[in-house]
C-alpha cells in the first residue's frame, strides 16, 4: 500500500471508532442520566460511598490493634460543601460533555481493537501471535487504572478538599463543572498510567529497554513515580500520595517481570532457530 492508501485505511478506522463512541454517548445521554450522575459521578460526594465505608472499617480495625490510632481520623461523617451550577445552560452542557466522556471511556476497547486492526498487517506471523492479546490486556489495564482512580484517588482527593477549611465561617461551594473535570482527569490519567506494563512489553519486544536496565534505573523510577503521584493527587498530604504511589511501584516491578519474560522468550526462539 502507498502512503495515501495507508492514510485512507487509517481514516476509516478513525471513523468507525468515532461512530462507536458516539453511539455509547447517545445511549448514555438518553437513557442513563440518573444512573451515571447520581450513581457514579456524584457518588464520591456522599459519606456512604464504598471507599469511605472501607476507610472507616480500616480505622476501627487499626484501633483494635493500635489503641493510639483514632478511628475517627479515617471515618467521613459529613461533607461541608455544595455543588453549584453558575450558567443557564450549564447542566445541559454538563450532561452532553459527560456523555461524550462516558462514550470515550466505554469505547476504549473498540478503539484499541481498531488500532490493532490497523497495525496487524505490518507484523510478521510470529509478531502477530506474540501480540494477539494486546486488546484484552490493554483494555484490562485501562479499566483497572480507571477503577483505581475512581475508588481510591478521587475519594481521597474529595475527602481532603471537602473537609479542609481555614475558618468555620467559610462555606465551600464547588462548581460542578470543575468537580467533574477533576474526577475525569484523575480517572483517565490513572487508566493511562496503568498501561506501563504494555509499554514495557512493546519496548522490550523492540529491544529498546531490558529488564536489567529497568532494575538499574529503579531508584530514578522511584523518584519519577513519586513525582507522578504528586501530580495525579491534587491533595498535598503525604498519605494520599503514598497510597497512589504504592500500585505504581507494583506496576513498575510487574513491568520488569514482563520485560524479563519477553527476553526469555526471544532467547528461546533464537536458540530454536539456531538449532534448525
Amino acid at each position: 500500500m502507498s502512503f495515501f492508501e495507508h492514510l485512507e485505511a487509517l481514516r476509516w478506522h478513525i471513523i468507525r471508532t468515532a461512530l462507536f463512541i458516539l453511539v455509547f454517548a447517545i445511549v448514555a445521554f438518553i437513557y442513563f442520566k440518573k444512573f451515571f450522575f447520581d450513581g457514579i459521578i456524584l457518588a464520591p460526594t456522599r459519606v456512604d460511598f464504598w471507599t469511605y465505608r472501607m476507610m472507616c472499617h480500616m480505622g476501627n480495625g487499626l484501633h483494635s490493634v493500635f489503641s493510639f490510632i483514632n478511628p475517627d481520623d479515617f471515618c467521613v461523617r459529613a461533607f461541608k460543601f455544595h455543588l453549584i451550577n453558575t450558567e443557564m445552560a450549564g447542566q445541559f452542557t454538563l450532561q452532553l460533555n459527560t456523555s461524550i466522556m462516558i462514550g470515550l471511556i466505554m469505547g476504549i476497547p473498540y478503539l484499541l481493537f481498531e488500532l490493532w486492526r490497523f497495525i496487524r498487517p505490518a507484523l510478521h506471523e510470529k509478531e502477530r501471535k506474540a501480540a494477539s492479546g494486546f486488546v484484552f490486556y490493554a483494555s484490562f489495564l485501562f479499566f483497572l487504572g480507571v477503577s483505581f482512580g475512581y475508588y481510591i484517588v478521587t475519594p481521597l482527593s474529595v475527602r481532603f478538599f471537602a473537609t479542609y477549611d481555614v475558618s468555620d465561617t467559610i462555606t465551600n461551594m464547588f462548581d460542578v463543572d470543575n468537580y467533574i473535570s477533576s474526577i475525569t482527569w484523575l480517572t483517565l490519567l490513572a487508566g493511562i498510567v496503568f498501561q506501563l506494563p504494555m509499554v514495557a512489553y512493546i519496548l522490550s519486544s523492540l529491544t529498546v529497554v531490558t529488564a536489567s536496565f529497568m532494575r538499574r534505573t529503579r531508584r530514578y523510577a522511584t523518584v519519577l513515580i513519586l513525582m507522578l503521584a504528586a501530580v495525579i493527587t491534587p491533595s498535598p498530604d503525604a498519605l494520599t500520595m503514598l497510597v497512589v504511589a504504592a500500585p505504581l511501584f507494583l506496576l513498575y516491578e510487574f513491568s520488569i517481570m514482563v520485560a524479563a519474560f519477553v527476553e526469555r522468550r526471544r532467547a528461546k526462539r533464537e536458540k530454536a532457530e539456531g538449532l534448525t
